[in-house]
Protein backbone atom coordinates (compact mmCIF):
# COMPACT_ATOMS: atom_id res chain seq x y z
CA UNK A 1 0.00 0.00 0.00
CA UNK A 2 1.30 3.22 -0.69
CA UNK A 3 1.15 6.50 1.70
CA UNK A 4 1.06 10.13 1.43
CA UNK A 5 2.01 12.10 4.17
CA UNK A 6 0.88 15.26 5.91
CA UNK A 7 2.76 17.43 8.36
CA UNK A 8 0.70 16.69 11.29
CA UNK A 9 -0.68 12.92 11.13
CA UNK A 10 1.25 9.78 10.06
CA UNK A 11 -0.59 6.16 8.93
CA UNK A 12 0.55 3.30 10.80
CA UNK A 13 -0.35 -0.42 11.40
CA UNK A 14 -2.34 -0.45 14.43
CA UNK A 15 -2.11 -3.87 16.46
CA UNK A 16 -4.88 -5.95 16.08
CA UNK A 17 -6.64 -2.85 14.29
CA UNK A 18 -5.22 -2.39 10.99
CA UNK A 19 -4.05 0.91 10.20
CA UNK A 20 -4.62 4.16 12.09
CA UNK A 21 -3.68 7.80 12.60
CA UNK A 22 -0.86 8.54 14.61
CA UNK A 23 0.13 12.32 15.77
CA UNK A 24 3.39 14.11 14.72
CA UNK A 25 3.18 16.75 17.07
CA UNK A 26 1.23 18.07 20.05
CA UNK A 27 -2.28 19.21 20.07
CA UNK A 28 -4.48 20.87 22.86
CA UNK A 29 -8.42 20.44 23.25
CA UNK A 30 -9.90 22.76 20.45
CA UNK A 31 -6.92 22.17 17.71
CA UNK A 32 -8.02 21.06 14.13
CA UNK A 33 -5.73 18.50 13.34
CA UNK A 34 -6.80 18.50 10.12
CA UNK A 35 -9.31 19.55 7.38
CA UNK A 36 -10.89 17.22 4.36
CA UNK A 37 -12.89 17.96 1.65
CA UNK A 38 -15.15 15.18 0.43
CA UNK A 39 -13.30 12.98 -1.94
CA UNK A 40 -17.67 12.60 -3.30
CA UNK A 41 -20.08 13.88 -1.49
CA UNK A 42 -24.02 13.55 -2.34
CA UNK A 43 -27.50 14.51 -0.48
CA UNK A 44 -30.29 12.03 0.79
CA UNK A 45 -32.44 11.02 -1.86
CA UNK A 46 -35.15 12.61 0.63
CA UNK A 47 -33.89 15.89 1.00
CA UNK A 48 -32.36 16.49 -3.03
CA UNK A 49 -34.72 19.57 -3.23
CA UNK A 50 -34.25 21.46 -0.44
CA UNK A 51 -30.36 21.04 0.20
CA UNK A 52 -27.72 22.49 -1.60
CA UNK A 53 -25.78 19.96 -3.50
CA UNK A 54 -22.63 21.84 -3.42
CA UNK A 55 -22.25 23.45 0.17
CA UNK A 56 -25.05 20.60 2.03
CA UNK A 57 -26.56 24.26 3.48
CA UNK A 58 -30.27 24.11 3.60
CA UNK A 59 -31.73 26.80 1.59
CA UNK A 60 -35.57 28.47 1.28
CA UNK A 61 -35.47 28.95 -2.40
CA UNK A 62 -32.76 26.63 -4.74
CA UNK A 63 -31.59 26.90 -8.23
CA UNK A 64 -32.48 23.45 -10.13
CA UNK A 65 -30.17 22.92 -12.65
CA UNK A 66 -32.11 23.69 -16.25
CA UNK A 67 -30.12 20.44 -18.19
CA UNK A 68 -31.37 17.31 -15.56
CA UNK A 69 -33.77 19.17 -13.10
CA UNK A 70 -32.73 17.31 -10.37
CA UNK A 71 -29.36 18.81 -8.97
CA UNK A 72 -30.25 22.41 -6.70
CA UNK A 73 -27.89 24.70 -5.84
CA UNK A 74 -27.29 27.94 -3.52
CA UNK A 75 -26.61 30.09 -6.51
CA UNK A 76 -24.75 30.60 -9.45
CA UNK A 77 -21.71 30.33 -7.40
CA UNK A 78 -22.47 26.51 -5.87
CA UNK A 79 -23.56 25.61 -9.05
CA UNK A 80 -20.12 26.61 -10.99
CA UNK A 81 -18.52 24.93 -8.37
CA UNK A 82 -20.55 21.73 -8.75
CA UNK A 83 -19.91 21.51 -12.43
CA UNK A 84 -16.97 19.17 -12.63
CA UNK A 85 -18.49 16.74 -10.65
CA UNK A 86 -21.91 16.98 -11.58
CA UNK A 87 -21.00 17.58 -15.72
CA UNK A 88 -21.71 13.44 -16.23
CA UNK A 89 -23.87 12.83 -13.77
CA UNK A 90 -26.29 16.07 -15.20
CA UNK A 91 -25.95 14.07 -18.96
CA UNK A 92 -26.10 10.04 -17.18
CA UNK A 93 -29.83 11.26 -15.35
CA UNK A 94 -31.00 12.88 -18.79
CA UNK A 95 -30.25 9.79 -20.65
CA UNK A 96 -31.68 7.44 -17.71
CA UNK A 97 -34.73 9.40 -17.42
CA UNK A 98 -34.52 9.84 -13.77
CA UNK A 99 -31.84 9.94 -10.91
CA UNK A 100 -30.59 7.03 -9.32
CA UNK A 101 -30.23 6.75 -5.53
CA UNK A 102 -28.20 8.28 -3.23
CA UNK A 103 -25.80 5.07 -2.75
CA UNK A 104 -25.67 4.88 -6.78
CA UNK A 105 -24.80 8.48 -7.66
CA UNK A 106 -21.77 8.45 -4.83
CA UNK A 107 -20.44 5.27 -6.53
CA UNK A 108 -20.76 6.88 -9.69
CA UNK A 109 -19.51 10.20 -8.51
CA UNK A 110 -16.36 8.25 -7.08
CA UNK A 111 -16.27 6.68 -10.59
CA UNK A 112 -16.09 9.40 -12.59
CA UNK A 113 -13.62 11.35 -9.80
CA UNK A 114 -11.00 8.00 -11.26
CA UNK A 115 -11.58 8.27 -14.73
CA UNK A 116 -10.92 11.57 -14.70
CA UNK A 117 -8.11 11.75 -11.82
CA UNK A 118 -6.67 7.96 -11.57
CA UNK A 119 -7.45 6.27 -8.65
CA UNK A 120 -3.29 6.86 -6.76
CA UNK A 121 -2.91 9.12 -4.04
CA UNK A 122 -4.06 12.71 -4.79
CA UNK A 123 -2.53 15.43 -3.20
CA UNK A 124 -3.08 15.66 0.75
CA UNK A 125 -4.37 12.19 0.87
CA UNK A 126 -3.06 9.70 3.13
CA UNK A 127 -4.39 6.82 0.98
CA UNK A 128 -5.54 5.80 -1.83
CA UNK A 129 -9.49 4.80 -2.61
CA UNK A 130 -8.24 1.31 -3.95
CA UNK A 131 -7.05 0.99 -0.29
CA UNK A 132 -9.81 1.30 1.89
CA UNK A 133 -11.50 -1.36 3.42
CA UNK A 134 -15.02 -2.57 1.75
CA UNK A 135 -15.90 -5.75 3.95
CA UNK A 136 -17.28 -7.44 1.13
CA UNK A 137 -16.14 -10.64 2.66
CA UNK A 138 -17.71 -10.17 5.75
CA UNK A 139 -21.25 -9.24 4.04
CA UNK A 140 -24.00 -11.74 5.58
CA UNK A 141 -26.86 -13.24 2.17
CA UNK A 142 -28.91 -9.80 3.02
CA UNK A 143 -26.20 -7.89 2.35
CA UNK A 144 -25.05 -9.19 -0.56
CA UNK A 145 -28.48 -9.40 -2.23
CA UNK A 146 -28.13 -5.82 -1.77
CA UNK A 147 -24.35 -5.16 -3.09
CA UNK A 148 -25.59 -7.12 -6.27
CA UNK A 149 -28.89 -5.20 -6.65
CA UNK A 150 -26.68 -2.31 -5.92
CA UNK A 151 -24.21 -3.17 -8.68
CA UNK A 152 -26.94 -4.32 -11.28
CA UNK A 153 -28.61 -0.21 -10.85
CA UNK A 154 -25.41 1.21 -11.53
CA UNK A 155 -24.92 -0.88 -14.64
CA UNK A 156 -28.00 0.28 -15.69
CA UNK A 157 -27.28 4.07 -14.92
CA UNK A 158 -23.68 4.10 -15.95
CA UNK A 159 -23.10 5.53 -19.34
CA UNK A 160 -21.68 3.13 -21.93
CA UNK A 161 -18.88 5.99 -23.66
CA UNK A 162 -17.73 6.53 -19.99
CA UNK A 163 -14.44 3.95 -18.54
CA UNK A 164 -15.73 0.67 -17.98
CA UNK A 165 -15.01 -1.37 -14.69
CA UNK A 166 -14.89 -4.63 -13.63
CA UNK A 167 -17.88 -6.02 -11.42
CA UNK A 168 -14.77 -7.17 -8.75
CA UNK A 169 -13.93 -3.20 -8.65
CA UNK A 170 -17.50 -1.64 -8.65
CA UNK A 171 -18.37 -3.93 -5.23
CA UNK A 172 -14.93 -2.62 -4.04
CA UNK A 173 -16.62 0.63 -4.07
CA UNK A 174 -19.70 0.10 -3.07
CA UNK A 175 -18.19 -2.24 0.08
CA UNK A 176 -16.18 1.12 0.49
CA UNK A 177 -19.54 3.15 0.86
CA UNK A 178 -21.13 0.72 3.07
CA UNK A 179 -18.49 0.90 5.86
CA UNK A 180 -16.39 4.27 5.38
CA UNK A 181 -19.65 6.24 4.01
CA UNK A 182 -19.76 9.91 6.16
CA UNK A 183 -22.75 11.50 7.64
CA UNK A 184 -22.93 15.18 6.38
CA UNK A 185 -24.97 17.60 8.67
CA UNK A 186 -26.75 20.83 7.81
CA UNK A 187 -25.21 24.05 8.21
CA UNK A 188 -26.44 23.73 11.91
CA UNK A 189 -25.11 20.41 12.74
CA UNK A 190 -28.59 19.60 13.93
CA UNK A 191 -30.09 16.76 10.93
CA UNK A 192 -28.25 14.62 8.34
CA UNK A 193 -28.45 15.54 4.96
CA UNK A 194 -25.86 13.75 2.82
CA UNK A 195 -23.38 10.75 2.68
CA UNK A 196 -19.68 11.54 1.47
CA UNK A 197 -16.51 9.59 0.75
CA UNK A 198 -13.31 11.14 2.92
CA UNK A 199 -9.73 8.86 3.07
CA UNK A 200 -7.61 10.39 5.15
CA UNK A 201 -11.16 10.11 8.09
CA UNK A 202 -11.37 6.94 7.34
CA UNK A 203 -8.51 5.89 8.88
CA UNK A 204 -9.13 6.80 11.78
CA UNK A 205 -9.73 3.79 14.77
CA UNK A 206 -12.69 3.63 16.97
CA UNK A 207 -12.19 4.41 20.48
CA UNK A 208 -15.60 4.79 22.78
CA UNK A 209 -13.95 7.37 25.10
CA UNK A 210 -11.88 9.22 22.16
CA UNK A 211 -9.06 11.87 21.99
CA UNK A 212 -10.94 13.11 18.74
CA UNK A 213 -14.69 14.32 17.44
CA UNK A 214 -15.42 14.76 13.53
CA UNK A 215 -17.37 17.91 12.60
CA UNK A 216 -18.66 18.85 9.21
CA UNK A 217 -18.07 22.90 9.09
CA UNK A 218 -18.00 24.85 5.87
CA UNK A 219 -17.88 22.33 3.33
CA UNK A 220 -15.08 20.15 5.45
CA UNK A 221 -15.09 17.79 7.88
CA UNK A 222 -12.71 18.76 10.95
CA UNK A 223 -11.02 16.56 12.71
CA UNK A 224 -10.32 18.25 16.06
CA UNK A 225 -8.78 17.25 19.52
CA UNK A 226 -10.52 16.48 22.36
CA UNK A 227 -8.01 16.47 25.23
CA UNK A 228 -4.23 16.74 24.99
CA UNK A 229 -2.52 14.24 22.51
CA UNK A 230 1.09 13.92 22.73
CA UNK A 231 3.14 13.39 19.42
CA UNK A 232 3.47 9.14 18.35
CA UNK A 233 -0.41 9.16 20.26
CA UNK A 234 -3.00 7.30 17.96
CA UNK A 235 -5.86 9.40 17.07
CA UNK A 236 -9.48 7.92 17.72
CA UNK A 237 -12.87 8.73 17.09
CA UNK A 238 -16.42 7.11 18.31
CA UNK A 239 -18.00 5.89 15.37
CA UNK A 240 -21.61 5.19 17.89
CA UNK A 241 -22.81 7.43 20.77
CA UNK A 242 -21.63 6.38 23.96
CA UNK A 243 -25.13 6.56 26.12
CA UNK A 244 -25.11 3.29 25.93
CA UNK A 245 -23.87 0.30 27.95
CA UNK A 246 -20.41 -1.64 27.38
CA UNK A 247 -21.86 -4.55 25.87
CA UNK A 248 -24.67 -2.53 23.72
CA UNK A 249 -21.84 -0.32 22.16
CA UNK A 250 -19.88 -3.79 21.55
CA UNK A 251 -23.11 -5.67 19.72
CA UNK A 252 -23.39 -2.49 17.81
CA UNK A 253 -20.06 -1.74 16.49
CA UNK A 254 -19.81 -5.82 15.63
CA UNK A 255 -23.17 -5.98 13.26
CA UNK A 256 -22.11 -2.17 11.44
CA UNK A 257 -18.36 -2.34 11.37
CA UNK A 258 -17.85 -5.65 12.02
CA UNK A 259 -15.09 -5.65 14.77
CA UNK A 260 -15.26 -6.45 18.82
CA UNK A 261 -14.41 -3.31 20.33
CA UNK A 262 -11.00 -3.74 22.71
CA UNK A 263 -11.14 0.27 24.10
CA UNK A 264 -10.58 0.32 27.93
CA UNK A 265 -14.18 1.60 28.47
CA UNK A 266 -15.27 -1.65 26.91
CA UNK A 267 -12.95 -3.82 28.73
CA UNK A 268 -13.39 -2.84 31.71
CA UNK A 269 -16.70 -1.51 31.46
CA UNK A 270 -17.03 1.68 32.72
CA UNK A 271 -19.66 3.75 33.60
CA UNK A 272 -21.87 0.51 33.28
CA UNK A 273 -22.79 0.85 36.78
CA UNK A 274 -23.88 4.61 36.44
CA UNK A 275 -25.97 3.88 33.00
CA UNK A 276 -27.78 0.58 35.17
CA UNK A 277 -28.08 2.87 38.42
CA UNK A 278 -30.93 2.18 40.45
CA UNK A 279 -32.27 3.84 43.53
CA UNK A 280 -30.03 3.08 46.56
CA UNK A 281 -31.26 3.43 50.35
CA UNK A 282 -33.55 2.03 52.71
CA UNK A 283 -36.15 1.70 49.93
CA UNK A 284 -33.81 -0.28 47.46
CA UNK A 285 -35.69 -1.92 44.57
CA UNK A 286 -35.57 -5.66 44.10
CA UNK A 287 -33.55 -6.97 41.08
CA UNK A 288 -37.54 -7.98 39.86
CA UNK A 289 -38.92 -4.56 39.93
CA UNK A 290 -35.76 -2.91 38.30
CA UNK A 291 -36.22 -5.52 35.55
CA UNK A 292 -40.06 -4.77 35.12
CA UNK A 293 -39.59 -0.95 34.88
CA UNK A 294 -36.85 -1.17 32.12
CA UNK A 295 -39.15 -3.84 30.80
CA UNK A 296 -41.60 -1.35 30.41
CA UNK A 297 -39.45 1.91 29.29
CA UNK A 298 -38.29 -0.09 26.53
CA UNK A 299 -42.61 -0.63 25.42
CA UNK A 300 -42.92 2.48 26.32
CA UNK A 301 -40.27 4.46 23.96
CA UNK A 302 -41.51 1.57 21.10
CA UNK A 303 -44.80 3.76 21.77
CA UNK A 304 -43.29 7.08 21.91
CA UNK A 305 -41.15 6.76 18.13
CA UNK A 306 -44.58 5.74 17.25
CA UNK A 307 -46.73 8.65 18.26
CA UNK A 308 -43.65 10.50 17.28
CA UNK A 309 -43.89 9.68 14.00
CA UNK A 310 -47.48 10.20 13.82
CA UNK A 311 -46.86 14.10 15.21
CA UNK A 312 -49.04 13.26 18.44
CA UNK A 313 -47.08 14.91 20.23
CA UNK A 314 -49.39 15.52 23.55
CA UNK A 315 -49.60 11.73 23.26
CA UNK A 316 -45.73 11.60 23.73
CA UNK A 317 -45.97 13.45 26.78
CA UNK A 318 -48.44 11.98 28.95
CA UNK A 319 -46.18 8.02 27.65
CA UNK A 320 -43.04 10.34 29.13
CA UNK A 321 -44.90 11.32 32.86
CA UNK A 322 -46.38 7.89 33.27
CA UNK A 323 -43.04 6.07 32.22
CA UNK A 324 -41.60 8.72 34.53
CA UNK A 325 -43.83 7.86 37.54
CA UNK A 326 -43.07 4.47 37.49
CA UNK A 327 -39.32 5.01 37.16
CA UNK A 328 -38.49 7.99 39.62
CA UNK A 329 -39.11 5.64 42.43
CA UNK A 330 -36.69 2.59 41.29
CA UNK A 331 -33.86 3.87 38.47
CA UNK A 332 -31.15 6.24 39.84
CA UNK A 333 -30.71 9.21 38.22
CA UNK A 334 -27.89 8.28 35.72
CA UNK A 335 -30.13 5.35 34.46
CA UNK A 336 -30.07 5.67 30.66
CA UNK A 337 -33.86 5.16 30.12
CA UNK A 338 -34.29 7.61 33.03
CA UNK A 339 -32.43 10.09 30.68
CA UNK A 340 -33.87 8.58 27.49
CA UNK A 341 -37.53 9.65 28.85
CA UNK A 342 -36.09 13.01 29.86
CA UNK A 343 -34.49 13.82 26.70
CA UNK A 344 -38.00 13.07 24.92
CA UNK A 345 -40.14 15.01 27.16
CA UNK A 346 -37.86 17.92 27.45
CA UNK A 347 -37.94 18.69 24.26
CA UNK A 348 -41.57 17.65 23.07
CA UNK A 349 -42.70 20.13 26.25
CA UNK A 350 -40.20 22.31 24.67
CA UNK A 351 -41.86 22.57 21.28
CA UNK A 352 -45.07 22.50 23.02
CA UNK A 353 -43.90 26.04 24.92
CA UNK A 354 -44.66 24.38 28.01
CA UNK A 355 -41.25 25.64 29.22
CA UNK A 356 -41.62 25.22 33.10
CA UNK A 357 -41.77 21.64 33.03
CA UNK A 358 -39.53 21.11 29.90
CA UNK A 359 -36.72 23.00 32.21
CA UNK A 360 -37.12 20.87 34.98
CA UNK A 361 -36.78 18.00 32.72
CA UNK A 362 -33.84 18.93 30.63
CA UNK A 363 -31.87 19.91 34.03
CA UNK A 364 -31.97 16.23 35.28
CA UNK A 365 -31.09 15.35 31.94
CA UNK A 366 -28.06 17.65 32.16
CA UNK A 367 -26.83 16.39 35.28
CA UNK A 368 -26.88 13.08 34.27
CA UNK A 369 -25.43 13.53 31.12
CA UNK A 370 -22.53 15.06 32.80
CA UNK A 371 -21.60 12.11 34.35
CA UNK A 372 -21.62 10.26 32.06
CA UNK A 373 -20.44 11.46 28.75
CA UNK A 374 -16.81 12.79 27.99
CA UNK A 375 -16.57 16.75 29.59
CA UNK A 376 -15.65 17.85 25.86
CA UNK A 377 -18.58 15.64 23.87
CA UNK A 378 -20.06 17.38 20.80
CA UNK A 379 -23.69 15.28 21.60
CA UNK A 380 -23.40 16.74 25.45
CA UNK A 381 -22.51 20.33 24.56
CA UNK A 382 -25.85 20.12 22.09
CA UNK A 383 -28.03 19.02 24.69
CA UNK A 384 -26.52 21.05 27.31
CA UNK A 385 -27.80 23.99 24.96
CA UNK A 386 -30.73 23.19 24.36
CA UNK A 387 -31.85 22.94 28.21
CA UNK A 388 -29.96 26.69 28.16
CA UNK A 389 -32.62 27.79 26.09
CA UNK A 390 -35.32 25.79 27.42
CA UNK A 391 -34.80 27.34 30.83
CA UNK A 392 -34.38 31.07 29.38
CA UNK A 393 -38.12 30.45 27.75
CA UNK A 394 -39.13 29.34 31.06
CA UNK A 395 -37.84 32.91 32.64
CA UNK A 396 -34.80 31.33 34.45
CA UNK A 397 -32.70 33.72 33.39
CA UNK A 398 -29.94 32.24 35.62
CA UNK A 399 -29.69 29.13 35.45
CA UNK A 400 -30.46 29.52 31.49
CA UNK A 401 -26.94 31.60 31.33
CA UNK A 402 -25.18 29.43 33.28
CA UNK A 403 -25.94 26.13 30.67
CA UNK A 404 -25.41 28.72 27.50
CA UNK A 405 -21.94 29.70 29.49
CA UNK A 406 -21.14 25.74 29.89
CA UNK A 407 -22.19 24.81 26.16
CA UNK A 408 -20.10 27.45 24.75
CA UNK A 409 -17.29 26.02 26.27
CA UNK A 410 -18.06 22.61 25.42
CA UNK A 411 -18.92 23.36 21.31
CA UNK A 412 -15.85 26.13 21.02
CA UNK A 413 -13.62 22.55 21.32
CA UNK A 414 -15.84 20.29 19.62
CA UNK A 415 -17.44 22.66 16.67
CA UNK A 416 -14.76 25.52 16.83
CA UNK A 417 -15.67 29.21 16.90
CA UNK A 418 -16.22 29.72 13.46
CA UNK A 419 -19.20 26.79 13.47
CA UNK A 420 -22.65 28.28 12.74
CA UNK A 421 -23.98 26.91 15.58
CA UNK A 422 -21.37 28.24 17.75
CA UNK A 423 -21.49 31.89 16.47
CA UNK A 424 -25.37 31.35 17.33
CA UNK A 425 -24.54 30.37 20.91
CA UNK A 426 -22.24 33.05 21.22
CA UNK A 427 -25.07 36.20 20.28
CA UNK A 428 -27.62 33.91 22.82
CA UNK A 429 -24.69 34.09 25.29
CA UNK A 430 -24.05 37.67 25.16
CA UNK A 431 -28.18 38.52 25.03
CA UNK A 432 -28.82 36.72 28.28
CA UNK A 433 -25.38 38.09 29.77
CA UNK A 434 -27.26 41.79 29.42
CA UNK A 435 -30.46 39.94 30.76
CA UNK A 436 -29.01 38.68 33.96
CA UNK A 437 -27.54 42.19 34.49
CA UNK A 438 -30.99 44.16 34.02
CA UNK A 439 -32.20 40.72 36.44
CA UNK A 440 -29.71 41.47 39.02
CA UNK A 441 -30.46 45.35 39.10
CA UNK A 442 -34.03 45.32 38.69
CA UNK A 443 -36.20 41.66 39.45
CA UNK A 444 -39.82 43.64 38.66
CA UNK A 445 -38.48 45.50 35.91
CA UNK A 446 -37.11 42.72 34.10
CA UNK A 447 -40.72 40.71 34.06
CA UNK A 448 -42.09 43.54 33.02
CA UNK A 449 -39.89 44.57 29.71
CA UNK A 450 -39.64 40.49 29.33
CA UNK A 451 -43.38 40.57 29.20
CA UNK A 452 -43.58 43.15 27.04
CA UNK A 453 -41.07 42.28 24.36
CA UNK A 454 -42.46 38.82 24.24
CA UNK A 455 -45.82 40.36 23.04
CA UNK A 456 -44.08 42.21 20.74
CA UNK A 457 -41.95 39.65 19.30
CA UNK A 458 -43.06 36.11 18.03
CA UNK A 459 -41.69 33.75 20.55
CA UNK A 460 -38.61 32.08 19.54
CA UNK A 461 -40.33 28.66 19.28
CA UNK A 462 -38.13 25.55 19.37
CA UNK A 463 -38.07 23.20 16.21
CA UNK A 464 -40.55 20.83 15.81
CA UNK A 465 -39.03 17.64 17.60
CA UNK A 466 -36.98 15.21 14.78
CA UNK A 467 -37.63 11.90 14.93
CA UNK A 468 -33.97 11.42 13.46
CA UNK A 469 -31.22 10.55 16.49
CA UNK A 470 -28.78 13.34 16.32
CA UNK A 471 -26.73 12.51 13.11
CA UNK A 472 -24.18 9.56 13.70
CA UNK A 473 -20.66 9.73 12.37
CA UNK A 474 -20.63 6.82 9.88
CA UNK A 475 -24.04 6.93 7.71
CA UNK A 476 -25.19 3.44 7.41
CA UNK A 477 -27.57 1.76 4.74
CA UNK A 478 -30.97 0.71 6.82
Amino acid sequence: MTKGRMESVEVFTSEGKGRGLKAQKEFLPGDVIFAEPAYAAVVFDSLTHVICHTCFKRQERLHRCGQCKFAYYCDRTCQRAAWLNHKNECSAIKKHGKAPTENIRLAARIMWKIEREGSGLGEGCLVSIDDLQNHVDSLGEEEKKELRADVESFLEFWPPQSQQFGMQYISHIFGVISCNGFTLSDQRGLQAVGVGIFPNLCQANHDCWPNCTVIFNNGKIELRALSKISPGDELTVSYVDFLNVSEERRKQLKKQYYFDCTCEHCKKHIKDDLMLAVKEGESKPSAETVKEVIQFSKDTLEKINKARMEGLYHEVVKLCRECLKKQEPVLGDTNIYLLRILSVASEVLSYLQMFEEAADYAKRMVDGYLKIYHPNNAQLGMAVMRAGVTHWHAGLIEAGHGLICKAYAILLITHGPSHPITKDLEVMRVQTEMELRMFQQNEYMYYKMREAALKNQKIQVMPEPSNEASPSLFHKKE
